[in-house]
């Protein structure tokens, strides 16, 4: 268990490879913790230098008083790859993950040589919309919400499989000073213009059934920079490297190739 002191906060990571790796940087969504990518590592090249962490509010990093902005949630993992000597990486990001792969590399292009934007967008709903699902969690808890975010977030086959009560409960666990204060930092992120201002390798991933961030928002998105590479994960929703991480593992290791893995 790998835990460092960034700034105020105390936050949960792992950080795998040999020390001299093609650096890779892995940020989870919103009411996960870091084993969102378990299935994914093990596809991938060897000799990578691996980096994926807690984000405040989740798994097992600290939990601060709810609401969070997205600029100190994109402190936080600028300064814990500070912390672990990790620059030039390839960022891959799903969903908040994402937006937080936008905001890093609009701000230190030194750390991200090149992105993944999975599952994510510029811009992820309105304020309305966020404003209401973070009342309704303050007032009923998370519980309140489960049943339309796994639909949001899982294809109806996986629904039915062994494995998806698992992530039922990982949802559920997430403190939800944790979750309200992500949901903050997302109601108020509009990236649109800082991202379409970037010039770097950049790999777009969306799920066909994904109802969070639907394959045309993603792509939209996407759109905003030159030379982007857009993959469909058909059948798959907003977690596809839990539903169908052969496919992913194979998209994300091209990639990964081709930036010299």
């Amino acid at each position: 268990m790998q835990m460092a002191q960034i700034g105020d906060i105390r936050l949960h990571y792992a950080l795998t490879g040999p020390e001299d790796g093609m650096p890779v940087v892995f940020a989870n969504s919103l009411g996960t913790d870091f084993r969102l990518w378990d299935k994914i590592l093990p596809l991938l090249p060897e000799g990578l230098r691996i980096l994926r962490f807690d984000k405040r509010g989740h798994g097992l990093s600290e939990v601060p008083d709810a609401p969070y902005s997205m600029g100190a949630l994109i402190t936080d993992t600028e300064r814990l790859m500070d912390h672990v000597g990790m620059k030039n990486a390839v960022f891959v990001g799903l969903s908040i993950g994402g937006m937080i792969a936008q905001g890093l590399a609009a701000k230190r292009l030194d750390l991200v040589r090149a992105m993944v934007l999975s599952n994510t967008g510029a811009k992820i709903g309105t304020r309305d919309m966020w404003a209401d699902r973070i009342a309704a969690v303050n007032e009923n808890g998370l519980g309140f919400i489960l049943d339309p975010t796994m639909d949001r977030w899982f294809s109806q086959p996986f629904q039915q499989t062994e494995e998806f009560p698992g992530w039922q409960q990982m949802f559920l666990r997430t403190p939800v000073a944790g979750w309200t204060g992500c949901a903050a930092a997302i109601a108020g992120t509009d990236f649109m213009s800082s991202t379409s201002g970037l010039r770097l390798p950049t790999l777009a991933i969306a799920g066909s059934e994904d109802g969070s961030t639907p394959p045309d928002l993603v792509f939209e998105t996407a759109d905003l920079i030159p030379g982007v590479q857009k993959h469909l994960i058909r059948g798959a929703g907003h977690l596809p490297c839990v539903e169908n991480p052969e496919e992913y593992g194979r998209v994300l290791s091209d990639f990964l190739k081709a930036q010299g893995a």
